[in-house]
């Protein structure tokens, strides 16, 4: 159950849960609207309602339905792992989680099939032992917590920007600076519900990068994030003209290796341990594939 207290007048309540529940469509919200699943002041409600300000709204989530989760014995490129934590190195096209869609085959399936009965509950049945995300399409480092302790410390390092997050992105495009800060609030699109884009109603969201080559007609970056926004290193990069090599969403996704999904891969991780408290620094070897681009590209280094 999620909970918002509204602060404004007029505004159609399927538009504002819109902007409040970014990782939901609106067509997933009207549903919800629909099913009885959203009460204003204890009572439901229908879409055009406007809300009204000090209305007090309850969103009951939907549960995933139709979705048979199962260990299944996927290799994984596991960097690290003890009676707390399991850390891989996920592959680009892997999902984290099932959903509908991507019922079996995921992060999920495989570490159950390694952790047994041994991952964190707190993620709910669909994502048993998920403390953070990475998108199907972008490959590295990712924390599993085995167990509630960890899982509950872990959130909470994200949440205050302990957790240092280190990515390498390929560009389209000659970046001028070194080094820059891009920050630009991101929220659903108004054009197209299934994307995500800066706009002024959005959340706050803060990228740092700094260039490590530039070669002709692209450059290579380390990227570092403030905040966790749903696609936002992908958003701020394509927003400042700069689109990910292969990104397919927020690019025309054509480039000349024929790569399909970003070349965006979460390089390294600098967390405190959630048990021990001992500092670590975890780092996810390149794919295959980002490492052969690199290598072919060397002959076209821009000479700093």
């Amino acid at each position: 159950m999620k909970y918002f207290e509204v602060n404004e007048n007029g505004k159609r309540i399927d538009a504002y849960l819109s902007e409040k529940l970014e990782d939901v469509s609106r067509v997933a919200i009207q549903r919800l609207i629909t099913n009885g699943k959203v009460f204003v002041n204890n009572k439901t409600v229908k879409a055009s309602y406007k809300v009204q300000a000090g209305d007090m709204i309850q969103v009951e989530e939907e549960m995933p339905v139709d979705i048979s989760i199962k260990a299944q014995n996927i290799p994984l490129d596991i960097i690290y792992e003890d009676k707390d934590i399991i850390v891989v190195n996920k592959p680009k096209g892997m999902v984290v989680h099932p959903a509908n869609g991507n019922p079996d085959r995921t992060l999920v399936n495989a570490v159950m099939a390694i952790c047994k009965d041994s991952l964190s509950g707190i993620g709910g049945q669909i994502r048993p032992g998920i403390v953070h995300r990475l998108d199907k399409d972008t490959s590295g480092i990712i924390i599993v917590a085995k167990n509630d302790k960890a899982h509950i410390n872990l959130s909470e390092q994200i949440k205050e920007h302990k957790v240092k997050k280190t990515y390498i992105a390929l560009v389209r495009g000659i970046v001028k600076e070194n080094e820059a800060t891009i920050n630009m609030p991101i929220g659903r699109s108004e054009k197209d519900r299934k994307k995500m884009a800066v706009t002024k109603k959005g959340k706050e969201a803060i990228t740092h990068f700094k260039v490590l080559e530039r070669y002709d007609k692209y450059t290579l970056l380390q990227v570092n994030i403030e905040t966790g926004r749903t696609h936002q290193i992908r958003v701020h990069l394509s927003q400042i003209g700069y689109p990910i090599v292969g990104d397919e969403v927020y690019s025309n996704g054509k480039n000349e290796w024929n790569i399909k999904g970003q070349c965006l891969h979460a390089k390294s991780l600098e967390f405190v341990h959630p048990v021990t408290g001992k500092k670590m620094y975890l780092e996810a070897k390149l794919p295959e594939y980002f490492e052969k681009i690199l290598k072919e590209l060397e002959s076209r280094k821009i000479q700093r």
